[in-house]
């Protein structure tokens, strides 16, 4: 008897594995997409994405190029050294969002502009999405705050 209930034990723990797998591998071949959420500017430069998928775009936005127009609309460009993507948003914009300053935003690219839904900055001077920091390292123009 406890060696039928051992083999059940065994069978029911291989059966949940391999749905487990099976349910990944549909997720993954129906959205391929939906697991690289994060994209730098030069990603979507380089493959642009189709103006249903949501994503975030990370990097510091450009200097000269923060522009606030009538009412709430804003529009900047974000870049991580190798290309530069207009931004526009609708909305109030986080205390510490500036020039020179390290950005991530939620939303769509539409038309060669990205139309945030949601802004975020950095919440202290030192501090940047570990998204960005990577995407800025891959185009050399990172620098450390620390020294």
């Amino acid at each position: 008897m406890k060696g039928l209930k051992k083999q059940r034990r065994v069978q029911v723990i291989v059966l949940a594995f391999a749905a487990l797998i099976a349910s990944f591998g549909a997720f993954y071949i129906a959205a391929p997409d939906a697991l690289q959420f994060f994209r730098s500017p030069s990603e979507v430069a380089e493959t642009p994405p189709p103006p249903t998928e949501v994503f975030r775009i990370g990097g510091l936005v450009a200097d000269g190029t923060l522009v606030r127009g009538q009412g709430e609309t804003i529009t900047f460009s974000v870049t991580d050294g190798g290309a530069v993507i207009p931004v526009s948003y609708t909305g109030v914009l986080p205390d510490l969002f500036g020039e020179g300053e390290g950005m991530v935003g939620t939303g769509r690219y539409i038309e060669g502009v990205f139309q945030a839904d949601e802004i975020l900055a950095r919440h202290d001077e030192t501090y940047m999405p570990a998204e960005v920091i990577d995407a800025l390292k891959e185009q050399g123009v990172y620098q450390d705050p620390n020294g």
